[in-house]
């Protein structure tokens, strides 16, 4: 029998029996479950307001700074020159608020950076929904000496 030489429909027929289960076969493996994601809580946090003057984005961090929601007035539809409005920063604010509620911010220091018009609008925003300001720091930077001076005119 070691001398019989098999032919090509022999062996396909053996290897195809081989690799298939049988029917009655039932999969033992354990299945696996997935972990439900646990959603963070955080009941204190900050915001963070940047107003340009093309451009007001505000951040929600908790107390140690990672981001929580952040949104813009380019974020939100706005464009070009109405960026910079007090109006597109009210409106930036209560998509990053909406958003950071779901984590369960309900206090929140705030930090105002720069001189644009959507200081005060941010601001009032966060007041209008339900959220209690307890600090308000400006951290704009102030210039020392200020910028280099223009050459000197030669006449």
């Amino acid at each position: 029998m070691a001398d019989k030489i098999a032919t090509v429909d022999e062996v396909k027929e053996v290897v195809g029996k081989s690799n298939q289960p049988e029917e009655t076969s039932i999969d033992t493996r354990p299945k696996t479950v997935k972990k439900k994601k646990h959603r963070r809580t955080v009941t204190q946090g900050q915001v963070h307001v940047l107003a340009t003057f093309n451009n007001t984005i505000i951040t929600v961090t908790d107390i140690q700074g990672n981001t929580l929601a952040a949104a813009s007035a380019g974020s939100c539809g706005f464009r070009g020159s109405k960026k910079g409005t007090a109006y597109a920063a009210q409106i930036a604010a209560e998509k990053a608020v909406e958003t950071a509620k779901t984590y369960g911010v309900s206090k929140v220091d705030v930090f105002v950076n720069g001189i644009g018009m959507g200081r005060e609008a941010a601001i009032r925003t966060l007041v209008a929904r339900q959220i209690s300001v307890d600090n308000i720091r400006d951290v704009t930077g102030t210039p020392h000496g200020g910028v280099r001076p223009r050459k000197a005119k030669r006449n």
